[in-house]
């Protein structure tokens, strides 16, 4: 079940990141570097960095699309050796403005599963907020003091 999160932040942008088959195969490397968390298939390579604005449905799902996901350093990481090869952020910046994946977040939520369709729609819905410090807003602290930003 896809649901909306209305916890402290403890994300870069928005709490859920969207990739597309065709900029993961644009891109050249597994898909595990991205960690998305979602893996939508059937779309054309150079379609991804146009749905920003737009949602996503599945099913009675629905999923806003907000920007396109600045990278960072960690997509260097070789999820199954923990080697680092410089050449895939480098590749990122050269192919794709550095900008890979979508930073989303649940506007409606539902279940999802494996093989549903996902179409594209137009929607006027924007975030409530964006995640923490990359708006400049510190976590959440708790009665005491204490951040929570390490709590699960």
């Amino acid at each position: 079940m896809l649901t909306r999160y209305d916890g402290p932040e403890r994300f870069d942008v928005l709490n859920l990141l969207v990739a597309t088959d065709g900029a993961v195969r644009a891109l050249g490397y597994d898909v595990r570097r991205l960690r998305p968390n979602l893996l939508i298939s059937g779309v054309p390579e150079e379609a991804e960095a146009t749905w920003p604005g737009n949602a996503i449905a599945i099913g009675d799902t629905l999923i806003g699309v907000h920007s396109v996901r600045q990278r960072c350093i960690v997509t260097t990481i070789d999820p199954d050796t923990g080697a680092q090869d410089l050449d895939v952020f480098r590749r990122i910046r050269r192919s794709f403005g550095g900008r890979l994946a979508l930073n989303c977040w649940t506007i409606r939520p539902g279940t999802i599963a494996v093989g549903d369709a996902a179409r594209l729609v137009s929607t006027t819905e924007q975030p409530a907020n964006l995640g923490g410090w990359v708006t400049g807003v510190p976590y959440p602290r708790s009665a005491d003091g204490v951040s929570m930003a390490g709590e699960v």
